[in-house]
């Protein structure tokens, strides 16, 4: 019997591989890391390019009991404030309900994860999914706590007329009334104010221009309402200046690059503009310092939506994220990557150092040239690797994780002082191989550079809302 036999790579895991199945063996991750992977990019009950919406459901629900109770806490707050997803921690913290070992945190967690008025209904709505039952001590007590969250204004903007209402929720919860006994009577009555809004206005008939510009000169419009409207309010025939001041007097700090792309599509004679008050948002960020490489993978599935229901792909989601690195980081070079799947061989160029719109068009373009094929990490490394000349601080890969290496070729070596992946997809298993990478990141909000500022020790990017 031989006993000098190569050693186990256990950083691998032999029972599934990448790219629908036949990429090189995935990373072996423990349920915390899957969980994470799992829920940061996920669009709950839609399907994705590998995974189908209910399979990805149905391998969260199955990870949750894996992981300490906490931690999947913490996962769900997480989820909804940093990555700004609805559904998903409402959908966990209705497994935790279920488990004897979870169900302690969920008074704690709705009332972190419920900050919208509407989400105390959809909440009930996904507690009901599969029948209806009796709400829980905790469920209640969550619940009832979340009432607290919002002022009439907020109820009455969000109070739909839905198979679960509103005041549904407050008679099975019996919030304590405290200082809103007379609001809660509203509910109860029906009586909210109605909010002054652009939806009230424009569907109780009122003019739409005069509407709009109404609206924006006593700033009763925000950022996002703002931007989606933006070809409304053109053909509405707004005033030129009223719109522009419009643009003046927005706080473009909560919009995401994506925002800025639908805009640009639905009202191109304002592309301009939307493009300055896209720089002007980046214009506050700190800087990350150093040498940074960002590589942008146009593989053929990044061509695919974020989600049956979205306008957008991975590639849309990818640019948007190396548009922010463009503008957030001391010191950038883009590169974009793909591949030959037939060959098995890395397509990847350097991007052109422009700015705004103009980048993610290079971007773009050089998609179509690099062909619809797969990553391939490792050769595209070692390309980079050949022709830098200095040392990165770091290296920053945004991919959907489905690399198309054979099984058996070696494991990417990236060369930066530290190396992330950033993970668009909500596959149940990725590349971050331990020891190989400094972090995989989950998900493509804004805040991946935070992430990267914190785990450096340079601080938190941005202050929360």
């Amino acid at each position: 019997m031989r006993t000098n036999t190569k050693p186990i790579d256990y950083r691998i895991d032999k029972t599934a591989r990448l790219a629908g199945g036949y990429g090189p063996y995935a990373a072996k991750q423990d349920a915390e890391a899957l969980l994470r992977r799992s829920v940061m990019a996920c669009l709950l009950w839609e399907d994705n390019f590998y995974e189908d919406g209910v399979s990805n459901s149905e391998n969260i629900k199955n990870l949750i009991p894996r992981v300490e109770p906490q931690k999947v806490f913490d996962i769900a707050v997480e989820a909804r404030t940093k990555q700004k997803l609805r559904h998903v921690p409402l959908f966990i913290a209705r497994e935790m309900a279920r488990i004897d070992t979870h169900k302690g945190l969920v008074g704690k967690l709705l009332p972190q994860i419920i900050k919208r008025a509407d989400e105390l209904a959809e909440f009930l709505a996904i507690y009901w999914k599969d029948g209806r039952q009796p709400l829980s001590k905790q469920v209640k007590k969550g619940l009832a706590q979340a009432f607290h969250n919002f002022d009439e204004y907020q109820f009455s903007k969000w109070n739909r007329d839905n198979q679960v209402k509103l005041r549904d929720v407050m008679f099975l919860v019996h919030p304590h009334p405290g200082q809103k006994a007379e609001l809660f009577k509203k509910i109860a009555d029906n009586e909210l104010e109605t909010p002054d809004t652009w939806e009230v206005a424009l569907s109780a008939g009122k003019d739409k221009k005069e509407t709009w510009t109404r609206l924006i000169n006593e700033g009763k419009l925000g950022a996002l309402a703002f931007m989606r409207n933006l070809r409304s309010m053109e053909q509405a025939g707004v005033e030129r200046s009223v719109i522009q001041k419009g643009f003046d007097t927005i706080n473009p700090r909560w919009l995401l690059p994506l925002n800025y792309f639908a805009t640009a599509k639905h009202a191109p004679n304002w592309e301009r503009e939307i493009e300055a008050l896209m720089l002007r948002g980046f214009a506050q960020a700190p800087k990350l310092p150093g040498y940074t490489i960002f590589v942008v993978d146009v593989s053929g599935s990044m061509t695919q939506r974020l989600s049956p229901k979205s306008e957008f792909t991975r590639l849309d989601a990818a640019v948007a994220m190396a548009l922010i690195a463009s503008e957030t980081c001391e010191h950038i070079s883009i590169y974009a990557t793909a591949g030959d799947d037939y060959r098995r061989q890395h397509k990847t160029e350097k991007i052109r150092p422009r700015r705004g719109f103009a980048l993610c068009d290079e971007i773009k373009q050089a998609a179509n040239r690099l062909g619809g094929g797969g990553i391939f990490t490792r050769q595209c490394l070692e390309y980079i690797r050949e022709h830098e000349t200095e040392k990165p601080d770091r290296i920053i890969i945004f991919s959907d994780s489905q690399d198309c290496d054979l099984p058996e070729r070696r494991i990417p070596k990236p060369f930066g002082i530290k190396n992330y992946i950033v993970d668009v997809s909500s596959h149940s298993r990725g590349i971050n191989y331990q020891g190989v990478w400094t972090a995989e990141i989950s998900g493509w909000s804004e805040h991946f550079l935070e992430y990267i500022f914190a785990y450096e020790g340079l601080g938190v990017g941005r202050e929360e809302e």
